[in-house]
């Protein structure tokens, strides 16, 4: 009997013993393809040699230098590459652990840079229902992932939030997306009107909607807008690339397909990929600037910012996409798993949509193609479906689900970006026969 605290109780979990390229192996040599990097993080695939020999290396000279004491060469070099590529003269990164430690640094960037422009009341942040920010209080609170917030009752902070920019469902047919994105966007400005922009510290966003929605791109436009009325108000904007960046869409930031600059970006999940924990809160000049010159500075921190072996990783992810041109394959893959997916299930009466942008796309299933009616709750869709993909030895991310939400099921793909077109007919095969035994009845 194990003694670790599993996710899900009466659970039995397969023990994952090595793993190599698109593939995990567990205990029996039972191979997995990986086809959603677990959670969108294994952007290299596994054991990648130069990721695991710059970690070795600076394992060998230096593990761990508390960063309230030193700073380290990982971590300045790491800095400034995504200071380059986020391309903000002045902006500076903080690194954390992982996505939910990113966004709550964000938030009390946030907090604090209000305070130290004496602006005490902006406090509230606006987010979107059906987003995920994280799973700490603060981050679950600008969180709208309503099955998540249920399961917190009423410890939650509850702050205001708008729809999401969500053209499969929300769309009108007598709009083009121009148009919805457009109508979509205003509802911030609406929301900042109810709630007085003097409230209002910030509005976070993901650019692409990831596990809550299973890969929803905004509308063209959408962004744009935001980032006006933010403007316009006041407000600062955190786009929120914890899934969808570091080269997941095919830029190395999802914004930069928007037409928008954030205040704040986070990145975590590919950052590293896998190698170690990871993440990166990187904020602006304008935002830096004003917690530095406070009496305060910044009042923040945990054990492991700037984690020297961390931060080694992160950096030998970022050489090796950029030496690789890895982008440029993410587009080329990412275009040829989006047709496959087309050709071999656009038309199954249980296929909604099919979405997304580079090597990170979306499967949305549904009960009655016509009304986009999710199946009943009854039919644990999303639960069969991640037993089936593992017994069928496919890696990839199910969920969503839920007649009170109004959301139908989705599989989440987002492959590491070494993916070959063998591994896409593959995940055809493997999708295939998983539907055909989930509506075998």
């Amino acid at each position: 009997m194990s003694s670790v605290f599993h996710r899900t109780a009466k659970k039995n979990y397969p023990l994952a013993v090595r793993a190599e390229g698109m593939y995990i192996y567990d205990q029996d040599n039972r191979a997995y393809l990986d086809m959603s990097g677990g959670a969108a993080v294994s952007c290299l695939g596994h054991q990648h040699k130069k990721v695991v020999k710059a970690l070795c290396d600076q394992i060998n000279q230096m593990s761990f230098a508390h960063t309230a004491f030193f700073s380290n060469r990982p971590q300045e070099e790491l800095a400034g590459r995504l200071v380059e590529k986020f391309n903000q003269f002045g902006a500076k990164a903080y690194f954390t652990s992982g996505g939910s430690e990113a966004n709550e640094t964000a938030i009390k960037m946030v907090w604090q840079y209000w305070r130290a422009k004496g602006l005490i009341s902006k406090q509230k942040i606006i987010s979107r229902i059906h987003s995920y920010h994280g799973n700490t209080l603060a981050t679950l609170s600008a969180s709208g992932n309503l099955p998540r917030r249920r399961v917190m009752g009423d410890l939650l902070l509850e702050w205001p939030r708008i729809e999401p920019c969500y053209a499969y469902r929300h769309q009108k047919a007598t709009e083009s997306l121009q148009e919805y994105g457009l109508r979509a966007a205003n509802l911030l400005e609406a929301m900042i009107l109810q709630e007085g922009a003097e409230n209002i510290a910030a509005f976070i966003a993901e650019p692409i909607v990831g596990a809550s929605l299973g890969v929803v791109p905004a509308a063209p436009g959408y962004f744009s807008r935001i980032r006006q009325i933010c403007d316009q108000y006041d407000i600062l904007l955190i786009a929120d690339e914890i899934m969808c960046g570091t080269g997941r869409t095919g830029t190395f930031f999802a914004h930069e397909q928007e037409d928008f600059i954030p205040d704040i970006v986070t990145l975590a999940k590919g950052l590293a990929g896998g190698y170690q924990p990871l993440a990166a809160t990187i904020a602006s000049s304008k935002v830096y600037q004003v917690l530095q010159e406070s009496n305060t500075g910044f009042s923040h921190g945990h054990t492991y910012v700037g984690h020297a072996s961390a931060c080694a990783a992160g950096l030998a992810v970022l050489e090796v996409i950029d030496e690789d041109r890895l982008l440029e394959k993410v587009t080329q893959q990412g275009n040829k798993l989006q047709e496959s997916l087309q050709q071999a299930f656009a038309d199954l009466d249980f296929i909604g949509d099919i979405r997304g942008r580079g090597l990170f796309r979306g499967i949305e299933i549904v009960a009655d193609k016509a009304s986009k009616k999710p199946f009943a709750d009854t039919k644990k869709i999303t639960a069969k479906l991640h037993k089936l993909t593992m017994k069928h030895g496919l890696i990839c991310y199910p969920g969503g689900g839920s007649e009170i939400d109004g959301l139908g099921s989705h599989i989440l793909l987002a492959p590491p970006f070494i993916i070959e077109d063998q591994h896409i007919e593959l995940l055809i095969e493997k999708l295939t026969a998983i539907f055909a035994e989930l509506f075998d009845e």
